[in-house]
């Protein structure tokens, strides 16, 4: 799996954990350069508290477009470590 944003692979691979319909993508396969760290959280009643990133791809921002659990629930246990995508990241085979 690809998750690629503005023509650029944010991240690659063979691994991803399949998540209420989205790809969560392990946290070696994303390219870090691309990924900033966002003060936003959201809170899901099952999974815990999400935090998020902002993918920057030549001076161009996508707020809030990639998101992760630090401290998952126990049921959300295998998603550490794990990292998503939605606003607009196209994710492929």
């Amino acid at each position: 799996m690809k998750a690629i944003w503005n023509n650029q692979i944010l991240a690659e691979s063979n691994e991803t954990v399949v998540v209420e319909g989205n790809h969560y993508f392990p946290e070696n396969s994303l390219h870090k350069q691309f990924f900033k760290d966002s003060s936003s959280h959201t809170t899901c009643p099952w999974k815990g508290v999400a935090s998020y990133y902002s993918i920057e791809v030549e001076d161009k921002v996508n707020s809030d477009a990639a998101w992760y659990y630090p401290t998952p629930k126990e049921a959300a246990q295998h998603i550490k470590g794990y990292v998503a995508f939605w606003k607009g990241v196209l994710v492929v085979e």
